[in-house]
């Protein structure tokens, strides 16, 4: 069904030092911003991730801090009534649901998990309302485990580069991972996040300035800046 681009192999270094140094002064995906400030906690990014679902960083970031200032742990989360986590998160798509998300991804941590986040994805898939881009994005970003999280961006832009030809972003995490050497796994998503939110937009990407033009088939672009 797919199957890696064997310039690609010889090329992947080159595209990850490209995109390194073409996103130092680029605004850091939030969950990036988050560990920052709160450090990896994996809760917290299991949460932040959550609340991120079909919202902008930008609108998520704050409501996460303004949570993060009054719960930091499941039980602390469960303290706060739900009408009230409602209010935090008003601003966010799908507010109420998000607001239900979090007390019962909290109660199923405390009762399946004696309060911590578990370390392994396959335990992690079992939580209701957490999928691979979300499990695979804790593991990586709170356990440092090398995981590929493949979310819209890194789906759209590697098989725009010409990296792996899928249809999906399960199918697109399989197959980079046959080209990716592993300690890239966990970068990756970030570069890719960052590159898709400036330059390999999704709608008529700017080619015209991208420092990885050399390296990419254009393989879907039609209109480009």
């Amino acid at each position: 069904m797919y199957k890696p681009s064997e310039i690609s192999k010889q090329n992947i270094v080159m595209l990850i030092e490209y995109l390194r140094n073409a996103t130092v002064s680029m605004v850091e995906p939030m969950v990036i911003s988050l560990k920052k400030e709160f450090g990896p906690d994996p809760f917290l990014i299991l949460i932040s991730c959550l609340l991120s679902l079909r919202s902008r960083d930008t609108i998520t970031l704050p409501i996460c801090r303004d949570l993060f200032a009054l719960a930091r742990t499941p039980q602390e989360i469960l303290n706060i009534p739900q009408k009230k986590i409602e209010k935090l998160l008003y601003k966010l798509g799908f507010y109420r649901r998000k607001a239900y998300l979090l007390h019962t991804v909290s109660q199923e941590i405390i009762e399946r998990f004696s309060g911590k986040v578990p370390s392994t994805q396959e335990e992690l898939l079992t939580i209701k309302g957490v999928g691979k881009k979300t499990a695979n994005l804790v593991l990586g970003q709170g356990f440092d485990i090398p995981a590929l999280c493949v979310d819209t961006h890194v789906h759209r832009i590697s098989n725009r580069l010409g990296l792996v030809t899928t249809k999906t972003p399960d199918e697109t995490e399989e197959a980079l991972k046959k080209i990716l050497p592993k300690k890239y796994w966990i970068e990756f998503n970030s570069l890719l996040v960052m590159w898709g939110q400036n330059i390999c937009v999704p709608i008529s990407p700017k080619c015209s300035i991208c420092v990885i033009f050399p390296l990419c088939a254009r393989k879907g672009v039609t209109r480009s800046r």
